[in-house]
């Protein structure tokens, strides 16, 4: 019989736990820690500990599940009213958000296209959305 402590062995054991096993199961126990060290050590040597996630979406495109047909119909009625709220502006606010809020475009290369200041772009997007909000 050998004497192991479950401390060395299990994470949840904060104290040491002394327990009588037989031969055999000690030396399971200590071929997985040897096992798990190799393993250890292998991905250290490969530099695989870095994780799959390298902004490309592996990890996120894993955990996406296959939208619903109610899903689909929920998202093609919002953009429908999203499409018809920045439609019912007029046309320079509607340009503007557009530029700024689906092309991505900045205040400043707005402002600079169009050879206004900055601030009325700002003021004109502001009052857009505010518009689209009441007519979403």
């Amino acid at each position: 019989m050998t004497t192991i402590n479950l401390k060395d062995f299990y994470y949840w054991y904060t104290q040491d736990q002394l327990i009588e096993v037989s031969d055999e199961v000690a030396e399971v126990f200590k071929a997985d820690a040897r096992y798990e060290m190799a393993y250890q050590r292998r991905l250290s040597r490969h530099k695989a500990q870095y994780s799959l996630d390298c902004d490309d979406g592996i990890e996120y495109s894993a955990c996406l599940h296959e939208p619903t047909p109610q899903e689909l119909l929920e998202r093609m009625e919002t953009f429908l009213r999203l499409w018809n709220a920045l439609n019912s502006l007029p046309e320079i606010q509607g340009r503007r958000i557009d530029a700024h809020i689906i092309l991505g475009k900045s205040i400043k290369e707005i402002a600079e296209a169009e050879g206004v200041h900055e601030e009325s772009i700002r003021q004109s997007i502001k009052r857009g959305l505010e518009r689209m909000k009441k007519n979403f």
